[in-house]
């Protein structure tokens, strides 16, 4: 089906939406993850689980991913309808954020036949959730630094060091791993490699992190001696940089092959835009201030900008001249926008902002409150709007490193 009708997507899009509206749960009791960040209980977890294994089962994610592996083999514009029809109905995310959208699409992409066999059809079920062993301690943005160290013993590896960050590393079953196993090499770039590690190897400890906001989803990962088999190496040893920096690609949203479905919930502008018509200032419903009012319609046109440039990748002739523009500079953009909105919402509410998740008195139970912290996670995760702003200077405008 490498041309669908207009009929048959017609079709695909009514069976979505009937499933999505009869399946899509309303209210489980407790609070949802806003992104696949901060899943922080089992009871979150073990929710999510099961409506990522549901959406799933019933053809509606992973449906452009090869059948042998667990999808349907349709073409991607199936999946991307199936998605939008998710949103419409405001589902849950989908919780293995990082084997779906990074370790599913490099393994499609660089993997061998066994290792899509053996990984791919549990990234969708979410039967096996992956974490991301990149960053740590002591180096920051400075991912070519990695000091993790793999030291080949036989048929296995043997792994010291610890990593930072680690989202979902205490449910995780496998890891995507930097680590450093040539210390001598020319450059410090060569001398790292990638792992498809598994998590529930002996040496490997993962202990939580609280966040300002005062729930869970990140962990730091702790490896003492911890041995994982030999066949974990993807790709050639001292090629790690590279599977790396394709990884990222993914990450950043700069290359595409994910199976749909979204990680991350965003609210609308329209939502700001009814809380300025309620919320209070100087006696006066806030949108009747001409300083906020012209920040809030600042904020009207980033998103209306936001939502073209997205449309405007598909189209070729659009992009001819800086054909890497808009996907490089989507993250930054997307991330930064989200978090000034979030700051702008939660400012419109005067001193009922000071009241958090939790509070009797908090507007809408403290949801931009809590979007706005955890706004951070986003705008450091898959390198910082500081090193996003170096990839837009140097990859999309040409500048120079220095």
């Amino acid at each position: 089906m490498s041309n669908p009708t207009q009929s048959e997507l017609d079709e695909y899009r009514d069976d979505a939406r009937a499933w999505f509206t009869e399946n899509t749960p309303k209210d489980p009791g407790f609070m949802l993850p806003l992104t696949f960040m901060e899943v922080g209980t089992q009871e979150q977890f073990d929710f999510l689980r099961e409506w990522q294994n549901k959406v799933w089962a019933a053809g509606y994610l992973g449906s452009n991913w090869p059948e042998q592996y667990g999808g349907r083999g349709l073409p991607e514009v199936f999946q991307n309808i199936a998605t939008k029809e998710m949103g419409r109905a405001s589902g849950p995310i989908m919780l293995n954020a990082i084997g779906l959208n990074w370790a599913g699409p490099l393994i499609l992409d660089m993997g061998t036949e066994e290792e899509r066999a053996r990984y791919i059809k549990n990234i969708l079920s979410a039967e096996d959730i992956w974490c991301q062993g990149f960053s740590e301690p002591d180096h920051g943005s400075d991912l070519g630094n990695a000091q993790t160290k793999a030291v080949r013993d036989g048929d296995e590896w043997v792994i010291n060091g610890s990593k930072i960050w680690t989202t979902q590393g205490n449910f995780a079953k496998y890891m995507i791993l930097l680590a450093r196993t040539n210390p001598d090499a020319p450059t410090k770039y060569k001398g790292l490699s990638f792992f498809l590690a598994p998590m529930d190897a002996p040496g490997i400890e993962t202990t939580p992190i609280r966040k300002l906001t005062g729930e869970y989803g990140f962990t730091q990962t702790f490896f003492n001696d911890a041995r994982i088999p030999g066949d974990c190496l993807m790709g050639e040893e001292g090629e790690g940089w590279k599977v790396a920096m394709r990884t990222l690609e993914y990450e950043r949203g700069a290359r595409g092959g994910q199976p749909g479905g979204y990680v991350m919930t965003y609210p609308d502008i329209t939502e700001v835009v009814e809380l300025a018509k309620t919320a209070n200032y100087n006696g006066k419903p806030a949108i009747e201030d001409p300083l906020i009012r012209d920040e809030l319609v600042g904020l009207l046109m980033q998103s209306r900008s936001l939502r073209l440039s997205s449309a405007r990748t598909g189209l070729a002739p659009l992009n001819q001249d800086r054909p890497l523009s808009i996907p490089l500079s989507s993250k930054l953009a997307s991330t930064e926008f989200m978090q000034h909105m979030a700051e702008f919402a939660t400012r419109l509410q005067g001193t009922r902002a000071a009241y958090y998740v939790g509070d009797v008195d908090a507007h809408e139970h403290g949801v931009w409150q809590r979007g706005y912290l955890n706004s951070f996670s986003a705008t450091i995760g898959g390198g910082t709007s500081e090193i996003q702003h170096n990839i837009v200077g140097e990859h999309v405008l040409g500048l120079p490193k220095s």
